[in-house]
């Protein structure tokens, strides 16, 4: 049997944002409830009064705000070293069969000058490869037969050493990036491996984006 709570619920765990915003406690309950009313009505098939409504949003958010925060706090605070790097470039071309191997060649040159940045990341139609500036003639010189779909300049990447907990904890990387999200961060590139994530922002952002994941860690 269906309840005004459990529809409530229902209602918001499909809206992420949401969610996160009520169990902070920044939305007023009231005019949620008004927006919601016509949804929760249709759901359960009769009449709802904005008051069970608010009950049942008051009782969710307290429920949410542990059970979606605890744990990820948890491990927010054990956020390991965050290194930032300036002078970047993205390059971005389209997978070929000889890609691979101007790749390789590129790798031999990083090898020899272990001071530039690099990492790439492999989609199932585009390759795409971020360097320190001084690469830039370098990879255009190497993939100068391959398709460069986009190169964008002036980019900083932030790389996060997350704790090995990351894995067993949903919602790290969606409180991370609302977060981010929240100060207008644009994230140009997200790249990760198991514990460690980079992302790719402008140059005129990267002193808000590493402050407010360097807060994460006084939450």
């Amino acid at each position: 049997m269906k309840t005004i709570s459990s529809v409530v619920e229902q209602y918001i765990k499909k809206k992420p944002f949401l969610q996160s915003a009520l169990a902070q406690g920044i939305i007023n309950l009231t005019s949620l409830s008004r927006i919601v009313k016509p949804e929760i009505e249709e759901e359960l098939g009769k009449e709802v009064r904005n008051g069970a409504i608010v009950m049942a949003l008051k009782r969710l958010s307290g429920d949410m705000e542990f059970r979606a925060t605890h744990r990820i706090i948890k491990v927010l605070k054990e956020i390991g070293e965050i290194t930032v790097r300036s002078s970047l470039t993205d390059f971005t071309f389209l997978v070929s069969d000889s890609i691979l191997e101007n790749q390789t060649e590129l790798l031999e040159t990083v090898n020899r000058n272990k001071d530039v940045f690099y990492t790439s990341s492999r989609g199932v139609n585009e390759l795409n490869i971020v360097v320190s500036n001084t690469l830039d003639d370098t990879v255009e010189q190497l993939f100068k037969n391959e398709k460069c779909t986009q190169k964008s300049e002036n980019l900083s990447s932030i790389t996060v050493k997350l704790p090995a907990e990351n894995t067993q904890v949903p919602g790290i990387y969606y409180f991370i990036f609302q977060r981010l999200a929240w100060e207008g961060i644009v994230l140009y590139e997200v790249i990760s491996t198991t514990n460690e994530f980079t992302i790719l922002v402008n140059d005129d952002q990267v002193d808000v984006a590493f402050k407010t994941i360097k807060d994460l860690k006084m939450l």
